[in-house]
């Protein structure tokens, strides 16, 4: 389908006049919800959310998923609604992060993520590996039922190596890692896949493995918010968009606790263990209160209008929030809300502004 053209993904330059035209806003739609994150969702909701991403925005239309999402459920009910809204292929491009298979569900609940995912019917392991990876990404095209994913990555790599017993077993399974790197460039060489990238919650990770492979895209999970940015992350940014890669920012909210939910990064925190990070969001939404920002517009203008980045995905479980989100694009708290947030010590940076001239 963008044979002979560039993918949309990586067409868009990093100006501010490119990244926020109305005509492509910046958004790519994440699809989590469509796997049953957090509760079981109708279908007829699942619809809806997804008949608002094409009432939303021009095509195509950018959804981001992955095998893990619901073990492979969310890539099931995109190729479902998809064909009930008679979207053409070349209405859509979707990103397939690659690395977890669905398999039987032999226990009560899977074994990945426990209590994130609900009412799903398989269970997704983790695997890294030349036939592994190609593996990952036929099935995931059999699950989008004549849909195939033209953007596809390595997820949760960081995962993956975390797991390592010692120092030896770390390496294998980075060398599996290249070597699932190795299967997906050759996918892009033969026309398959159009870009190649990783997606990962552990920014550190993602630096090791952009000095071993060059990749199209990064996404960040759970990264660079408004509430942890640091500035080692920063550098690697800047360096990474020096460089031609696009940057994605994802999970701008950390699960939705950000507004107001009681997951962050897909874990429920104990505020007897964690104090701090409830005191962070206390003063945050005093500080909203106070200028009549909200909450998770505040989350994605960090997260989007802090420069390099190109993309932001967001998810939604409520088809009435996609809209929002897309308006939310262009959204500008007061300044003074920013300098606020900054001399309270909430964030270093403020968006809008270049980094070299903001002081730590």
């Amino acid at each position: 389908m963008w044979k002979n053209r560039k993918h949309p993904i990586l067409s868009r330059m990093d100006t501010k006049q490119d990244r926020f035209c109305p005509e492509r806003p910046p958004i790519i739609f994440g699809t989590s919800a469509l796997g049953n994150l957090y509760r079981d969702i109708p279908y007829r909701e699942k619809l809806a959310i997804a008949e608002q991403w094409f009432n939303s925005v021009p095509a195509p239309v950018i959804l981001d998923s992955a095998g893990k999402y619901g073990a492979g459920f969310a890539l099931e009910n995109i190729g479902r609604v998809l064909h009930d809204l008679g979207v053409s292929p070349q209405e859509v491009s979707i990103s397939n992060k690659l690395g977890w298979k669905r398999v039987p569900l032999t226990g009560p609940e899977p074994t990945f993520e426990p209590g994130a995912w609900v009412g799903i019917e398989h269970d997704a392991e983790q695997v890294f590996s030349r036939s592994g990876i190609l593996e990952c990404w036929e099935q995931g095209n059999e699950l989008l039922d004549g849909y195939e994913a033209r953007i596809v990555s390595c997820h949760d790599p960081d995962e993956y190596l975390a797991a390592s017993a010692d120092v030896e077993d770390r390496k294998r399974r980075l060398d599996r890692i290249l070597e699932s790197y190795d299967a997906l460039f050759e996918l892009k060489n033969k026309g398959y896949v159009d870009a190649v990238g990783v997606g990962a919650k552990d920014w550190r990770v993602i630096q090791e493995l952009t000095t071993l492979t060059k990749l199209d895209w990064v996404m960040f999970a759970c990264s660079f918010t408004v509430y942890t940015h640091p500035a080692e992350l920063r550098e690697l940014m800047l360096g990474l968009n020096r460089g031609g890669t696009i940057l994605i920012n994802s999970a701008v909210f950390h699960a939705g606790f950000l507004t107001g939910g009681k997951f962050f990064d897909y874990r429920i925190p104990d505020p007897q263990q964690e104090p701090e990070l409830f005191q962070w969001r206390d003063r945050f939404f005093e500080i909203c209160r106070e200028f009549k920002v909200p909450p998770a517009r505040a989350c994605i203008e960090f997260g989007l209008h802090a420069e390099p980045i190109s993309w932001i995905a967001l998810n939604t479980t409520r088809a009435s929030r996609v809209r929002e989100n897309v308006e939310a694009l262009s959204f500008r708290a007061p300044e003074a809300f920013w300098q606020r947030m900054k001399g309270e010590g909430l964030i270093q940076i403020v968006p809008w502004v270049p980094w070299e001239s903001q002081t730590e």
